[in-house]
């Protein structure tokens, strides 16, 4: 099985592990659920200084974009891309901001 194919049902799944675990809102992840789900399944040391208990409450007020308290899977995809891209600076060994527009901007100082 290609690469690629693996990583997109996983995110699904993982998803909706969390998601699905009883607490809060079923197919959406509270804040605890968001937590525990940062905490259990990033474990590089690239990505686990992004994510730490102490930023999970602004993790939330950036990723909850309609403001219900709750993360839906658009919403988490978006949190998953800001990771992807953390990762791909630190392993390309780059950083800091381009300063060509909004869309060029660096999300991993942004979002930390």
């Amino acid at each position: 099985m290609a690469r690629l194919d693996q990583v997109i049902p996983n995110i699904v799944d993982i998803f909706i592990q969390y998601a699905d675990d009883g607490e809060g809102k079923k197919c959406q992840l509270n804040k605890e659920e968001l937590q525990k789900m940062l905490e259990e399944q990033i474990q590089s040391p690239e990505l686990k200084d992004k994510v730490n208990a102490a930023d999970i409450e602004e993790a939330m007020q950036l990723l909850d974009k309609n403001h219900d308290g709750e993360v839906n899977f658009r919403e988490f995809c978006r949190c998953i891309c800001v990771l992807a891209k953390c990762y791909y600076q630190k392993k390309r060994g780059k950083g800091g901001k381009r300063g060509k527009g909004k869309d060029d901007k660096d999300d991993c100082d942004q979002e930390d």
